[in-house]
């Protein structure tokens, strides 16, 4: 089959790869529909993450078409339309059953690596280097699930591919971060980030009950599509006091929770050495968040790509009485009440998938990504399907 695969010279390329077979009884093969772009990939592409090895294929965010099951899969038969949580989950060891899949035991093919960079092994994910799991990426036309019954989630007839793609990753992503990040009706939200998972969380934090949303990003033509489709207000802080403002929205204080969902790829640049290492100083976002926060307040991390951070604000943690919450997406314990969401068309996502390309030009899709954050949201690729352009905001 044809898929995208990291090259020996750090460059992307579609290449002939064995197709993907089931390897124990819980498994199903997905025949791939949409498979998009994320900015945990370019964090990857980029060097400030564990990197991927020559011929991995990548991507994880997807959904497809059920053409074979294990024995022991009791959830899905062939034929299926089906959501694929980015996480890989056994949904049995201590951490599943405590509704952190993506903290699993038994989710990762590589726990030794997983252990030697963040002291314990985590749950795998498709697309991502050896210490998530080694699993090969959505980016193709097949793709083998593991303990499918816990991880893929067949979509109603009602939801349309573009939208329930993002029950994936992106949306229970955001809603996560609203979630763990305790939101409450009438609470004052920041978001760092309107790219979709920024955006996701500005809606997540709106349907459960936040009084008002704010949307801080550099970029004007995100800022403006956060406004229109989730009804945060907005602060381009290349304008703005993003502190002073945010106080004076806020009654004086800070936000009650801040989220920071910009993403490891936006931030600044690094010298050679802490691109080698992985260390860099704390993201601005992370930093203005801390600062932004009123005491008391709760500040959550997404932005994983970081392997070590220097100039942490540790002491505007503690003096302010801050909770610091991260985590990967929990997506098997979101996803079903986001698919309920979109059917009811209380979430509507596709308006994040502003580009389609077809599998041969997803190398050009990632740049286009890469280099105009702008006008591009999310890539989407299509390995069975020729569509080729862009979808209206």
């Amino acid at each position: 089959m044809r898929a995208l695969c990291w090259t020996s010279g750090g460059d992307l390329a579609v290449r002939q790869v064995p197709d993907p077979e089931l390897r124990n009884d819980h498994d199903v093969i997905v025949r791939v529909r949409r498979s998009a772009a994320c900015g945990a990939d370019l964090s990857l592409l980029a060097g400030q993450a564990p990197g991927p090895a020559p011929d991995d294929v990548l991507g994880h965010e997807f959904l497809g078409d059920v053409v074979e099951t294990g024995t022991a899969v009791r959830r899905h038969r062939v034929g299926d339309r089906v959501v694929v949580c980015a996480s890989v989950a056994c949904g049995a060891c201590w951490y599943c059953r405590r509704g952190l899949p993506a903290c699993c035991d038994n989710g990762s093919t590589e726990p030794d690596a997983g252990e030697a960079e963040w002291g314990h092994p985590v749950a795998g994910c498709f697309g991502q280097p050896r210490a998530a799991g080694g699993f090969a990426g959505s980016h193709a036309e097949y793709v083998r699930v593991p303990y499918a019954d816990v991880g893929a989630f067949t979509v109603p007839d009602s939801v349309g591919d573009d939208r329930a793609l993002f029950a994936s990753d992106a949306a229970p992503a955001g809603w996560m971060a609203a979630d763990l990040g305790a939101v409450r009706p009438g609470d004052v939200v920041a978001v760092w980030g309107a790219g979709a998972v920024g955006q996701l969380t500005a809606r997540a934090a709106g349907l459960l009950g936040a009084g008002r949303v704010v949307v801080v990003d550099r970029h004007p033509g995100r800022l403006l599509m956060a406004r229109r489709h989730t009804g945060a207000e907005a602060i381009d802080l290349r304008h703005t006091d993003v502190l002073a403002e945010l106080r004076e929205l806020s009654g004086g204080r800070g936000p009650d929770v801040c989220v920071e969902a910009v993403g490891g790829a936006a931030e600044e640049p690094r010298s050679l050495a802490d691109r080698f290492t992985g260390r860099r100083r704390a993201p601005e976002a992370l930093r203005e968040a801390v600062h932004a926060c009123r005491k008391g307040g709760t500040v959550f991390v997404l932005n994983g790509g970081a392997r070590l951070v220097d100039a942490f604000p540790i002491g505007a943690v503690v003096h302010k009485g801050l909770t610091v919450r991260g985590a990967r997406q929990h997506g098997q314990r979101y996803i079903p009440m986001l698919l309920d969401r979109m059917a009811r068309d209380e979430l509507r996502t596709e308006h994040l998938a502003t580009h389609h390309f077809p599998l041969e030009r997803a190398a050009q899709g990632y740049a286009l990504f890469r280099d105009r954050p702008d006008d591009c949201l999310r890539a989407v690729f299509t390995p069975h399907d020729q569509i080729d352009g862009r979808v209206g905001r």
